[in-house]
This record gives structure tokens, C-alpha cells and sequence, in this order.
């Protein structure tokens, strides 16, 4: 008796629901990437109302802003390789199940 199951539909749906989530994960980072970035630019705008001497540098919510848009980027693809990668174990698995 073979110690391995065949693939069933379900693993391919797990790896579906997976990939989705960790999308919606970066997509989640990009946008308080966003936020963070533009943070800066109201602060900015908060002095210009209260006559307080303008500051030139968008300083570290800028820098934050655009890490966290860098690492929504990376996560969408890595997430996106694991997941063909999955999906290429799971053709095999199925493929070597059917020529047994």
C-alpha cells in the first residue's frame, strides 16, 4: 500500500484560496504604503494652514511609505512563484497517480 494520497481538487483550491490571500496581503501593504506616503504631504499642508514655516523635506513617511509599497511588490511575487510552483507539484502528483 503506496504511503502518498492522490491529489484531489481540494489541494488545488487550498493553493488557490492561499495565493489569494497573501495578494490580498500586499495589496493591503500598498495601501497603507499609500497612505503613510501621503501622511507626509498632509502633515506638509497642516503647516501651510496654521502659517507655521514650511518644511521642505518629505522626510520618513515618504521613505516608509515607499518601503511598504517595495515590499507589496515582493510579496505579490513571491507569492505568485509558490504558487505556480504548487500548482506544478500537484500536475505531477496527479500525472504520476494516473500512469500507476
Amino acid at each position: 500500500m503506496e504511503a502518498t494520497q492522490r491529489p484531489d481538487l481540494r489541494d488545488a483550491l487550498a493553493a488557490e484560496r492561499t495565493f489569494l490571500a497573501w495578494i490580498r496581503t500586499g495589496l493591503a501593504l500598498m495601501g497603507f504604503g499609500f497612505v503613510v506616503a501621503r501622511f507626509g504631504l498632509f502633515l506638509q499642508q497642516f503647516q501651510f494652514i496654521q502659517h507655521a514655516p514650511p518644511v521642505p523635506s518629505y522626510g520618513l513617511p515618504l521613505w516608509f511609505g515607499t518601503a511598504l509599497i517595495s515590499l507589496c511588490v515582493i510579496v505579490n511575487v513571491v507569492s505568485a512563484w509558490h504558487h505556480v510552483q504548487q500548482i506544478e507539484i500537484l500536475k505531477a502528483a496527479a500525472s504520476n497517480q494516473a500512469l500507476a
